[in-house]
């Protein structure tokens, strides 16, 4: 039988590579490590890397194992599944691995300008009800600024063809540079391989389920006035694994 939540709240409270805030606790407390990630934690210069959403945190660290010079910051509210992928790092000695517990929506006080590179979104939750909070909208985009570099990296990993179909669009919309894009990823060459090269165990059920990977890397600069697409979209007939959609509508902007 596995740990239970209270059990991994527990353990994640000492481990070193955890940081948790979630939004009740940081409206009364600032992160002093703001600005000084590099110095404080990773004790490098190497670029840092965010995974949002990251669940587990499988992906996050399999990233960290595949890029041993940069260093990965996995993000997610949810700390019984985080607890995974922390655990592991820590089991292997992963120093370029860090977690960070907290809401999505106040990213932004956690880094300062310029300290992130790149940023991952590995099967976000499309949110095909509500445009603001999906992790591709301008509303996030505006954050990410906050502290991603100049033309930083954004990579977009899902099974959504909604989602992946309204980032399309915003992408258009606003003319950022797309460096990648595919609709079928492990149908692709060896510029993608080594996107290919990591699967999580939800990913493998998609696959098997009969679902495109659909893949995404484009760059975010800072001058754009950036601006939603105004386009109905088909919606997909699931939320997620096992789970049939909820709303009665074909299409949603």
């Amino acid at each position: 039988m596995g740990k239970g939540k209270l059990a991994k709240f527990a353990d994640m409270e000492t481990y070193e590579n955890v940081f948790q805030y979630p939004y009740s606790v940081v409206e009364h407390v600032l992160f002093d490590m703001q600005g000084h990630w590099h110095e404080q934690y990773f004790h490098n210069n190497n670029p840092i890397v965010l995974e949002l959403g990251c669940g587990k945190g499988e992906y996050t660290v399999e990233l960290a194992k595949l890029h041993p010079n940069m260093n990965f910051i996995g993000v997610d509210i949810k700390g019984a599944r985080m607890w995974t992928g922390a655990t592991q790092a820590l089991n292997e000695g992963l120093k370029n691995v860090a977690f960070l517990r907290t809401n999505i929506e106040i990213i932004e006080r956690f880094f300062a300008p310029d300290e992130v590179q790149e940023i991952w979104l590995t099967f976000s939750d499309p949110q095909m009800k509500n445009p603001r909070k999906r992790l591709t909208s301008t509303f996030f985009l505006e954050r990410y600024r906050k502290f991603l570099i100049d033309g930083g990296i954004i990579h977009l990993k899902t099974d959504s063809n909604f989602l992946f179909t309204y980032t399309t669009y915003l992408v258009e919309k606003n003319q950022l540079p797309v460096l990648l894009r595919t609709t079928d990823l492990y149908s692709q060459g060896p510029e993608y391989a080594e996107v290919a090269s990591i699967q999580t165990y939800y990913e493998s059920m998609w696959i098997a389920r009969g679902l495109n990977i659909k893949y995404m890397k484009f760059c975010l600069p800072h001058a754009v006035v950036l601006e939603e697409p105004d386009v109905e979209i088909e919606l997909d007939d699931y939320r997620s694994y096992h789970r049939d959609k909820r709303s009665s509508k074909d299409k949603a902007k």
